[in-house]
């Protein structure tokens, strides 16, 4: 057993009780040394169920001969294969683009606990770190290509990651390995041709062992950010706290326990809290966090990021995505007698228990002045009442309202007016919960 084969099997002995491995394959050199090997060693022992993926992404006419070479090469391995044809979107980044389409198409292909063998090497990682150090990036950003992620329902395993490419290229010709080569590979118009063909051999020259010490300086910077992501699920765990509101499920941060953190540590667990829910922000773009953090407790400051907003209320860092980024539509919903349970567009479901009493009901929204008949304590001006129940003023356009006539009778979730209550009737509302990650 060679060296190659050796590390393979170890890097993926993690996996051997996987439903299924799958090979995301190009049909160039890396991705047909993976397959080959695996392949190979399916037939030595058992292994989970192996199939290939390729996608084929139109970008060039060279490509269109690639499904069915990828097609000889699986049925002469035994191995199934699926080709995926995906539309890849206009924009700055090709490479980009292409990237997120490839991706998007592996995640949907993916069973629960499948695992997706994905065939980069040394030099891919070292060109990945250069390549993110170049842009700038934090720790996160250095530590490259992790060895394993998740993905979809499933899993993203690179075992070749310790492997060089001379290892794959002495495999490949040894074992009469065909691949294709990929013309776009030669345009050093795209960043990382560039770094690959002109920057790398002239790092290679100099210092033999570069791409060897870039992988390595990789992998401790992924050591780093491991103790970051722990350190920020400790500062986690402490600035969750308690919404006054438990019904809002939207994630929150109590904002005391942000702020008795230094600078750094809050934009360590800004990051780690964000991360799942949000593209991040440049070094730049970090002041619109002190501008929400540092202003005066009477305003209302918004940070805004790529896929949602960071407000400040009640004490507490709120994070609104989706609908809560655009105002309800107008409302004027008649009630019928029964009880009911009635969706409200772009906010949620509002749920009436107990039969309501003849007479002309209604569901709206504020307008303003509204007040309410309370038990024991007279008619409440509604605004005041919001106060002092401490709701978020992002909360209150939405706050579904019980109305007999123009009487106000029920604030979804919070109050309702005098005998209402005592009649069995409940006005509740499950707001709309935005699009929302893990870690809150």
């Amino acid at each position: 057993m060679t060296a190659l084969e050796l590390r393979l099997r170890q890097a993926l002995q993690p996996w051997r009780k996987a439903p299924a491995w799958r090979i995301a394959f190009s049909g160039g050199l890396d991705s047909s040394v993976l397959l080959h090997l695996l392949a190979d060693w399916a037939r030595c022992e058992a292994l989970p169920p192996l199939s290939v993926i390729h996608v084929h992404h139109g970008l060039q006419p060279a490509a269109d001969a690639w499904p069915e070479h990828c097609a000889q090469v699986c049925a002469r391995l035994g191995v199934p294969l699926e080709i995926v044809r995906v539309q890849v979107a206009a924009g700055a980044s090709l490479e980009q683009e292409a990237r997120r389409a490839r991706y998007a198409a592996f995640s949907e292909r993916l069973g629960p606990a499948e695992v997706l063998l994905s065939a980069q090497h040394r030099e891919d990682q070292a060109e990945t770190l250069l390549f993110r150090l170049l842009r700038g990036a934090g720790v996160r950003g250095l530590a490259a290509m992790p060895a394993s992620r998740a993905l979809g329902l499933g899993s993203l395993v690179r075992p070749l990651l310790d492997c060089s490419r001379g290892e794959l290229q002495a495999y490949a010709q040894d074992h009469g390995v065909v691949w294709i080569e990929d013309p776009s590979n030669a345009d050093e118009r795209f960043s990382r041709n560039f770094l690959r063909r002109q920057v790398m051999p002239l790092l290679a020259g100099r210092w033999p062992q570069a791409s060897t010490s870039l992988a390595r300086s990789a992998s401790h910077l992924a050591e780093a950010q491991q103790l970051l992501e722990e350190l920020a699920e400790i500062d986690l765990l402490a600035a969750r706290g308690e919404s006054a509101l438990p019904w809002l499920p939207l994630p929150s941060l109590d904002l005391t326990s942000v702020n008795a953190l230094s600078d750094v540590r809050q934009r360590n667990l800004l990051r780690h809290w964000l991360v799942p829910l949000s593209r991040m922000p440049d070094s730049h773009h970090w002041a619109g966090w002190l501008d929400l953090r540092d202003a005066k407790s009477d305003a209302a400051p918004i940070w805004k990021l790529a896929d949602g907003e960071l407000h400040r209320a009640d004490g507490r860092l709120w994070w609104l995505s989706d609908e809560w980024l655009s105002p309800p539509q107008p409302l004027d919903l008649p009630c019928s007698l029964g009880a009911d349970s009635v969706d409200l567009p772009g906010n949620g479901r509002v749920e009436l228990s107990g039969e309501l009493p003849q007479g002309r009901w209604h569901l709206r929204y504020r307008q303003g002045g509204e007040s309410l008949q309370l038990p024991g304590r007279g008619r409440r001006d509604l605004k005041r009442l919001l106060n002092e129940l401490r709701v978020p003023a992002f909360v209150r356009p939405r706050l579904p309202l019980l109305f007999e006539g123009d009487e106000l009778m029920a604030v979804a979730n919070l109050t309702q007016a005098s005998g209402f209550e005592a009649k069995g009737l409940r006005l509740r509302w499950s707001p709309p919960i935005g699009a929302q990650g893990l870690s809150w």
